[in-house]
Order: structure tokens, then sequence, then C-alpha cells
């Protein structure tokens, strides 16, 4: 029996299949090739993985065009190899979701093609259609500098089809009774087939304005998902990926009856940016513009994913100096008029001191933390590849042939590996991480497992203080008798931040990191070293 609300002390890891470890040989990562590599994120100490889309697509969006919702790329693998996993990784104690993207399908899928062949069958009303194009509802498109706009003529249907992201994704008509039963199905299968729950992709787009009338939706939408989840598998979860404006966040939970978790943009582009330029100022106006969720869901929060890094929840000042700060001088990284498509240790110049602070600075915020694959041991981005796919390149098991990933030539990877720099495998890979104590990974195993002795943390009150230094991060979570208390020095040079908050002696213990302390008088002295981070825990029971 699972338990219910099991996803509020997770740690996530989140990993694409087609990159992850190729089990036969065809250059493509595949799940028996996941399934051999469970030890390896056993070890890590995460609790749940998040599996970006495995399903039969076209890849023109890596995944997120689906073309069939209920089976399995034949490139890695069979409905019975991803039941295989769940169980495996079930057996470990990890909890397994997977990705769903019901905003919109690919042109390729079934559903999209009988409705442009026949006006009359139902699936037509299964999109957003307009034969007078000049009295349409108008809006800027997803990708601004790739697609014109949001509609596209279909020569087979005579019509125009609405679309928010590439034109090859046309928009589901999400307010028809029939797509929703469909989408419902679809949620019943996976759960079926062994999935824990899902991240729904695109979850503000589906609420947005769509078709000729700019029809919209309402929150009885992820209610209607909520229950159905919650009926088939009572412990199943949904988290929402849901980029909107910080004072509309907290609908997306529904009072408590739509998505568990969401992920949190607006702390992930202020904390990536302040630990970057070693300022705090970014956290404090994070922890202002964000709304208190506490009773009605929680917050999934991140260092990086498998997009851009989006830069658009940051003051257009900051926005600005980021866009100049954090890319190489060509731009080549900028992309959408929003963000950089580099990894986190690109964004920190391959520093693995600031990536394990930036790491112990997210486990130490109350939500549930998310690591992406390849973070752990500090791969970079390959700009050579088109859009996002530089973020999105083959894990780096070891210094062999395609760093581990495959056997097949380096050509016939679905992404190449990365090479001839300092991110590529021979210089970044487990195999040497593993048997560092010193290494990146080692610390954020540390930070995992501390993480997973203080289950307080996820859904603890969080206070920031003013430590007298701009470049070094004090806070405090408060969850029941139990307080922490959390330093982080962004400076590149030795800071000494004082704290008066009251912290008794005896009772204050630290819990993990390297930075010293000492206290005295009820308050606190840190000693932080460039990058140095400490976390404390006290018991408030006899305060």
């Amino acid at each position: 029996m699972v338990e219910h609300g099991w996803h509020k002390d997770a740690v996530i890891y989140t990993l694409d299949v087609k990159t992850f470890n190729d089990s036969n040989g065809d250059g493509w990562g595949d799940f028996q090739g996941l399934i051999e590599k469970l030890d390896y994120i056993e070890a890590l100490g995460v609790t749940c993985l998040w599996l970006r889309p495995f399903y039969p697509s076209p890849l023109r969006d890596n995944g997120y065009d689906v073309a069939d919702y209920y089976s399995v790329h034949d490139r890695m693998g069979t409905l019975a190899d991803f039941r295989e996993l769940t169980d495996r990784a079930h057996e470990r104690g990890i909890r397994v979701l997977t990705d769903l993207v019901f905003n919109h399908t690919s042109t390729d899928h079934e559903w999209f093609q009988r409705a442009r062949e026949d006006p009359d069958s139902k699936y037509h009303d299964y999109f957003l259609w307009t034969s007078h194009l000049d009295d349409a509802y108008q809006t800027a498109n997803i990708f601004p500098d790739r697609e014109d706009g949001v509609w596209s003529y279909d020569e087979v249907a005579g019509k125009h089809y609405f679309h928010q992201f590439y034109h090859h994704q046309p928009d589901l008509n999400v307010a028809n009774p029939a797509v929703r039963d469909e989408i419902h199905d679809v949620m019943r299968f996976w759960l079926d087939q062994g999935a824990d729950g899902f991240r729904i992709d695109a979850a503000h787009p589906m609420l947005l304005p769509k078709g000729h009338n700019g029809t919209t939706e309402d929150i009885e939408l992820f209610k209607e998902l909520k229950r159905v989840v919650t009926a088939a598998k009572d412990h199943a979860v949904l988290i929402a990926e849901a980029d909107d404006q910080p004072e509309h966040l907290d609908y997306y939970f529904g009072d408590g009856e739509a998505f568990d978790l969401m992920f949190n943009f607006v702390l992930n582009a202020h904390m990536v940016y302040g630990v970057g330029v070693r300022d705090t100022w970014p956290l404090h106006r994070a922890n202002e513009v964000l709304p208190d969720i506490s009773g009605v869901g929680q917050w999934a929060n991140f260092l990086r994913n498998h997009d851009e890094w989006n830069l658009l929840k940051l003051p257009h000042e900051a926005l600005e100096h980021a866009r100049e700060y954090f890319g190489p001088d060509d731009g080549s990284s900028w992309i959408f008029g929003r963000g950089h498509r580099l990894r986190l240790a690109d964004l920190f110049d391959h520093d693995h001191d600031r990536i394990a602070m930036a790491h112990s600075l997210l486990f130490a915020y109350p939500g549930t933390p998310v690591i992406l694959s390849g973070d752990e041991i500090g791969m970079g981005s390959d700009l050579w590849l088109d859009e996002r796919e530089s973020v999105r390149t083959p894990m780096q098991w070891d210094d062999t042939e395609n760093g581990g990933f495959s056997t097949a030539d380096r050509e016939d990877c679905y992404n190449p590996p990365v090479v001839g720099k300092e991110y590529s495998f021979e210089h970044i890979n487990v195999a040497d991480q593993q048997a560092d104590p010193d290494s990146l990974l080692s610390h954020i195993q540390r930070l995992v497992a501390a993480r997973k002795r203080n289950p307080e943390l996820s859904d603890g009150d969080l206070h920031l203080a003013e430590s007298g230094h701009k470049d070094v991060l004090v806070h405090r979570v408060d969850a029941g008798d139990t307080a922490f208390i959390f330093a982080h020095n962004f400076a590149d040079e030795y800071r000494e931040p004082v704290l008066q908050w009251e912290v008794p002696d005896a009772d204050t213990s630290r819990a993990v990191g390297d930075g010293g302390y000492h206290i005295e008088d009820g308050g606190v002295t840190f000693l932080l070293d460039p990058c140095d981070y400490v976390w404390l825990r006290g018991d408030k029971s006899d305060r």
C-alpha cells in the first residue's frame, strides 16, 4: 500500500528514456537500458522518476508531439518494458510519473488525420478550425521566433486549424466532452500500466482562449482530471506545468481539488539568477511575489529543466542583464525571446562548488525538489544542436565511446554525445565521480540523503533573514517543533554573517554542509568559505 501524499517529501529525478541508456546498441535509449540503471538511480537516493514522453511520435518536438497516447515508441521498447520498469522501480520504493500532453497532438495523430479528412467525423470537433481567418481570435504563438501565428491552413480540410505551439501540433478542443473522455481514458490506461501519476504538460495553455471565438476553460477541467486519477489509483498525483503569472498560480490547485504539485518557474528564474550573479535580492523578491499555497498544494522546485531557462518572471531589467551575463557573446544560446538554452553547468561556468551549493539551496526550500538527469554530474550543453536539443544530450556514464550511453556509431545516436570540450564525457561522467567522495555527484547524494532524513522540510514555513551581506542567503524553515536554519554563501570570497534569531546551542546540530558556525547568546555566526553552505536543525519544544 502506497501512502497517500507520498509526493510531499519525494525527491524527483527527471530523464528522457531515449537519451538515458541504450541496451541494444541502436543509438537510442530504451526502457531496458533504464532498468539496467535503476541501481544508479537508487544509489542517488531519489524516490520518484518523472519520464518525459516516450510515446509514438514523429519527434519534431522531442516527443511532445504525440501520435499515439496508448503505446511506446518502438525504438524505446514495449508496453511490457514499461510495466517491467514500474514493477522494478516500485520494488525499490521509487514512484514513476509520466508526461502527458493534452494541450495538443501531432498532426500525425489518427485523430487529426481523420478530422482533416472528414468534416462530419466526430474527430473534426476534437480540434479547432476556422473558415474565416480575418474574424478569428488571434494571439501570440508560444514560439514567436519560429511560428508566424496560431493559425495554419490545412489543404485537405480546406480550413485553418488553431495551434499555440508549433504548426505541427494542433490544439485539442478541451471544451469538447468527447475529448475530455478521451483524456480520462488515457490517464486510466497508464495508471493501469503502473504509473503513479502524471506531469500535465502545458497546463496554462490548456486554459487560455482557443479557437475561432477564443473560448476559455476554467479549473473544473483539472478538477475532473484529479477525480479521474484518484478514482483509479488513490495515491496518484498530478503535477502542473503552468508558467502563469505569480498572482494566478494558486488557481491551479483548485482549493486542493486539482493539481497536487506545480513547477515553480518563479523561484527557478530567481534562484538560478541570484546564485549566478552572487546576489540574494532575487530570492527575497520571489518570496514576496509567490502566493501562499499552504493547505491546497505544494511547489515542485527545480534549478533547470529540459527546455530553455525561462527568465520571463524576472523584472525586465534583470531579464536583460541575464541575457547578456549568462550567454556566449554571439547570442547563440538565447531563444524564443525569453531564455537561454544552456544547462546549469554552463550558467555557472563549470563551477561544481557553485552547482552543489545551488542544489543545497534548492533542497533547503519547502516543496518537492526536482533534479534534471545529468545535472548531478555537471553535464553541459551542445549549442550546435537545434533549439532546445542543446540541453538534451545523452547521459554520460563513463569515458568510453559515446560516454557509455550506446555502442552505436556517434552519428546514429538520437542526439550525439558532447565531445571536444570541458563538458565532454572524457571529462564529465558518472564513473569518475562515483569513485570520488569530493565529486559533485557525491555532494548531491549527500544532499538527497539529508533531505530524506528531514522530511519536515517539505511543508514547513519559510522565513528569510537579513544576513548583512547581499551575497549570503540565510533562511529558516519552521516545521512543528523543529526549526531549520540554512546559510548559503553565493560569493567567491569568505563571508561571516551573524544571525540574531534565537538558536539554542544544546539542541542544534549540523544536518549537512561544510560551512562553519558557532552559537553565542542565542545567536549564530556562520563561517563560510566561497560557495559554502550549512544546514542546522534545532528542537523548539523547550523554548
